[in-house]
């Protein structure tokens, strides 16, 4: 096997906490002993996806605040939050407020785009604004003044007996050098790098100069770096899908085998107006998935990874997962637990 040019920094996964509809609290606390698990395990980070209007975790800040509360050293994010969904201001208070919980392990990720079926959420969402809403960069801005201690208010100081802030309180100082962009176009690395967050590479990604995905993930991290103030130190997280097979009985490899099949048509190449790239799933033994990392050009270049789970399965097969990325494929690829 292939030796890496360095050794993998930080190791952590990501989930999308799914949930019968008859039975929601089963599947949120399903999420949290993965994450207890994970700890256990010695992940560096756990990250929870967003579904609004699924059955998938609508609300991970407050999934997160629980989590915060059962674990002590794990970093907790979000991977990510599409902030059309969000009042800029409310969200930085949610966000500060768990960190605060947290002791400063919150990694919020966040992204830009109108909510997914806007026509048919729009009236719920914004029933007197829904035309006049702007869904670009400039909301992520606000969340980001907000969280890094700009003025929210002209007014400061003693209204009777109540004080008031003109920043989000609670204020949480180390928070905004913890926020997250997660981007798949050379527009969005860019300018996550301009206004200095850090950067989730996507296992979707556009075909833009390219229709190889690894060379265009590898293109946006490198635009990342090249418009950061910490140029090549700036902090970037490569998410993948990776399911390794070596404690899996043979009733789930036939399943992951399964799953990864079903979706690789979808990578060759790219879908719909968009021009979308998609990552095939990497499925099978830790030193085989060790040595397609390996072979990847964006891969080559990061310390950090947040591997996805897979959205469908068992809670017993995401403990056999996660047992094994952290016991094998972990350290194949250079990384230690965190003690």
């Amino acid at each position: 096997m292939p030796l890496p040019s360095h050794p993998l920094l930080k190791l952590g996964f990501l989930t999308i906490g799914l949930f019968d509809e008859d039975d929601p609290g089963r599947g949120h606390e399903s999420t949290l002993g993965i994450i207890e698990l994970g700890e256990r395990l010695g992940f560096d980070s756990a990250w929870l996806r967003h579904r609004h209007l699924q059955y998938g975790i609508s609300s991970p800040v407050a999934v997160l605040a629980a989590a915060s509360q059962r674990t002590r050293r794990i970093e907790l994010g979000t991977a990510v939050i599409p902030v059309g969904w969000e009042n800029p201001l409310r969200l930085a208070e949610d966000l500060a407020t768990v960190d605060v919980l947290a002791k400063g392990r919150l990694n919020p990720g966040v992204s830009v785009g109108p909510p997914l079926h806007y026509e048919q959420v729009k009236q719920a969402l914004y029933p007197d604004t829904a035309e006049a809403e702007d869904f670009g960069y400039a909301r992520v801005e606000r969340l980001l003044d907000f969280v890094r201690g700009k003025p929210a208010s002209d007014f400061s100081g003693m209204e009777g007996f109540e004080v008031y802030s003109d920043r989000v309180q609670p204020h949480s100082p180390g928070l905004g050098r913890r926020m997250w962009y997660g981007g798949g176009s050379l527009r969005s690395a860019r300018w996550a790098g301009e206004h200095g967050m850090n950067f989730l590479t996507s296992s979707v990604v556009k075909a833009e100069e390219s229709e190889d995905f690894a060379e265009i993930q590898l293109s946006h991290v490198r635009a990342f770096r090249a418009r950061h103030p910490d140029g090549d130190r700036a902090r970037v997280s490569q998410g993948l899908v990776v399911i390794p097979t070596d404690s899996a009985s043979p009733a789930q490899r036939a399943k992951y085998e399964a799953y990864a099949r079903e979706r690789l048509p979808r990578t060759a190449t790219p879908q719909g107006p968009a021009r979308m790239m998609f990552a095939p799933d990497l499925v099978g033994s830790s030193d085989r998935i060790a040595e397609q990392l390996y072979a990847q050009a964006a891969f080559k270049e990061i310390d950090e990874v947040a591997f996805a789970l897979p959205f469908s399965f068992d809670h017993e097969d995401y403990v056999q997962i996660l047992t094994d990325i952290a016991t094998k494929l972990g350290p194949a690829l250079g990384w230690r637990p965190a003690a």
